[in-house]
This record gives structure tokens, sequence and C-alpha cells, in this order.
């Protein structure tokens, strides 16, 4: 198991490297000068460019990029050019209610939706089914935009029954339990649809499988064949998508977060991205793509869990 996962985090690792070039070029094309920023609107050409060579913005692209991956290396990822704060700190203030986004909605989504595409699959056919379905439809095509608009509109405004903005500074109390309600729901929807027919294809194909013949015919409960011995097998290729899944979870929570007045990463990134805060935009786009990858390491040592021979291959 642990030389598997250093495998995997051996090849992340490039995978991170190019994330983090992309992000840095899709920088260096926004119109606007990081100089121009950090000096203001009245400054004159003088000092701009002062900051600039100050800054190394009058180096070859390929030499700001191996600066930035030194100082990386060496954990400084710079200062906000806003609120000339440390990048670091003002990540580390918003890495916390964004964790607690996804796994929050990570925690009613994805065993719902396992449970309805199971249910889906054991009674194939029928009325139950097609409601599965159908729910699973809906959730592919909404936008989470949408939903949450739709939310906020009803349960906070027409009915007044949660509140649909911003967080409470204090964890699991009462008021902070109700603000995650609406954008949890939201952000975890857009898994509920995906997951749900991929288990319902899964399950099926496992309980036409000779192993579950086997166990009927020993005379178990058909419960205890399609928990012990079908779902099992079955969730490889959930797995697979939960894993897959991740990013779109991450691009879901910069929308949920921005809508909701969430303070995470996600919303962090758009306000420093529209500011041209080019430090801090660069920070945030670090902590999403090691997020992506940390999920997906998750997923391979669930991977190895479900079917042992993956570890050993």
């Amino acid at each position: 198991m642990g030389r598997h996962i250093a495998e995997r985090c051996l090849v992340s690792l490039p995978v991170l490297i190019g994330v983090l070039l992309l992000g840095f070029l899709l920088m260096q094309v926004v119109p606007t000068d990081p100089a121009v920023v950090l000096a203001g609107p009245m400054a004159t050409q003088d000092v701009i460019q002062a900051i600039r060579q100050d800054l190394g913005l009058d180096q070859p692209i390929w030499v700001q990029f191996a600066r930035y991956l030194g100082r990386l290396l060496q954990g400084d990822l710079g200062r906000s050019l806003i609120s000339n704060t440390p990048v670091a700190e003002e990540l580390a203030v918003t890495i916390g209610p964004t964790i607690e986004l996804m796994v929050a909605s990570l925690l009613w989504s994805a065993p719902t939706a396992i449970v309805l595409g199971t249910i889906a699959a054991v009674r194939r056919g029928s009325l139950v089914d097609r409601m599965v379905m159908a729910i699973s439809v809906a959730g592919v095509s909404m936008p989470v935009f949408f939903l949450g608009l739709v939310l906020i509109q009803y349960f906070g405004v027409v009915w007044q029954l949660l509140p649909f903005t911003g967080r409470p500074d204090e964890r699991f109390s009462e008021d902070w339990w109700a603000a995650l309600v609406l954008p949890t729901v939201t952000l975890g929807s857009v898994l509920v649809g995906p997951v749900a027919r991929v288990t319902r294809a899964s399950v099926l194909e496992v309980l036409g499988s000779d192993h579950v013949r086997t166990a009927r015919a020993k005379g178990l409960s058909e419960s205890r064949v399609v928990v012990a011995h079908a779902l099992r097998n079955a969730l490889i290729p959930v797995v697979t998508l939960l894993g897959l899944q991740a990013g779109v979870l991450l691009g879901g929570a910069v929308i949920t977060e921005t809508l909701f007045a969430w303070p995470g990463v996600g919303r962090l990134a758009v306000g420093a991205i529209l500011s041209s805060d080019y430090a801090l935009a660069q920070g945030t786009i670090l902590v999403l793509s090691v997020g992506f990858i940390v999920i997906n390491l998750i997923v391979d040592m669930g991977y190895a869990y479900l079917d042992p021979r993956v570890a050993k291959g």
C-alpha cells in the first residue's frame, strides 16, 4: 500500500508542475499590469518601471516561472498586491471553510447517490427505478448556480428558514450548522446524478455474476446478497467516478462560495482574479491543484482497499 501511494505521488508531481505552469501563463495574458495595480492609478511611468524591476516582471517568462518555483520550494507564496499580507496567511484562513463545505457535501451526496443507485438496480423497471433515473438526469442537467439561486429565493428570502450569506466564526454552533445547509445541498447536488447512474449500472452488472448467483443458492437473504456480495464489487467504478468528479466539485465550490459569500478558497480565487492580485491568484491555483491531487490519492487508496490487486500491481 505504501509503495503504491508513493508511486502515485511521484506521478502526480509533474501534473502539479504542469498546472502551476498553465496557471502562471494564464495570469500573464491578463491585460492588467500588476505593477500598475501596486503603484496606483496616479503613479508615473518611472515608478511603475521600478516596481516591475523589483518584482522581476521585466525578466523573460521562463525566468519568472523558475523564480516562482524556487520561492514555492522555500515555502514562500509571495504577498498579496491588494492587502500586502502574505498569501500563505490568507490561504490559511480560507482553506478550512472550503474543506468544511466539500466534506459536508460528500458526506450527504455520495451515500445518498449510492443508496439511490442500488435501490434502482434492485427494483429495475419499477416506478422507483424511473424516479431515481429522473432525479439523476435532473441533477446532471441542472447548473449549480441555478439550484443555488432557487434555494436562496425560497429557503432564504421567501420562507426565511435558513441563512444564505456568510459563515459564522464559531464552528459547530447552531448558526454554523444552519449556514452550512444551503451551500452544502447546492454543491453536493452535482454528484448525486452521475454517481447514482453509475452505481445502478454497476450493481446490475454484478447482480448477474456467478458469485452472486452462488450466494443466492446458499439461501442468503436478498439484502445480504446485495450489500455483502454485490455492492462492494460494484463500488470500484463508483470510486473511479468520485475521483473524476473531484474537479467538478472544486469548480462547483468556486461558484457556490461566491454565490453564498462563503469565505473559502474558491471565493478568494475569484476576488484575486478580478482584482488582478497575481500572487494571491497563483496561491489559490496551487491550493486547488493540491486538493485535486489529494482527492485522487484518496481514491487510489479506496481502489487498493476494494481490490487488493491494484496495490500489488
